[in-house]
């Protein structure tokens, strides 16, 4: 009886594992397609996405050393120079000198920076809210709230 109980466990162990490793492509794939489609949504503007998001992360943080925007982008401080360096060129990035280390410098979010951002943002709500809207029924569009739950916790949310 306890062999048989032992089987069923691991039966069942490996039965969970084959799911999690099905959903987790599923997942990943649904949600490589749902941001090629938003990119597309506003391509009209000529942002990469490491530049979005540091355009991103100054607006939520405000303006930010390259070495701690590397550190929150999970990129080398190399890396973050040339992507910020492009967004100042461009106008949407300007640099000001630390105010408690005059040898460094901080990246801030320009009037033309907020305003691509916004403007793409808005393109790709625009989109994703008319897509909910037309294509799910009430039911669906609940079920979707609950998925969103259960992302936000695997992401640790």
């Amino acid at each position: 009886m306890a062999r048989e109980t032992a089987r069923r466990a691991e039966k069942g162990a490996a039965d969970r594992e084959r799911r999690s490793e099905a959903l987790a492509s599923d997942l990943r794939e649904a949600a490589s397609a749902l941001m090629r489609r938003l990119r597309a949504e506003s391509a009209g503007q000529a942002l990469s996405m490491s530049q979005a998001g540091v355009l991103v992360r100054l607006e939520k943080s405000g303006s930010s050393t390259v070495a701690d925007l590397a550190r929150l982008e999970h990129v080398t401080p190399q890396s973050m120079g040339t992507t910020v360096a492009s967004l100042e060129d461009e106008g949407l990035v300007a640099r000001t000198v630390d105010r408690s280390d005059a040898r460094r410098w901080n990246a801030s979010l320009t009037a033309a920076g907020r305003r691509v951002l916004l403007e793409g943002r808005a393109a790709r709500q625009a989109w994703l809210s008319r897509a909910i809207e037309e294509r799910l029924v009430d039911g669906e569009q609940r079920r979707l709230a609950d998925g969103i739950a259960l992302l936000r916790k695997l992401l640790g949310e």
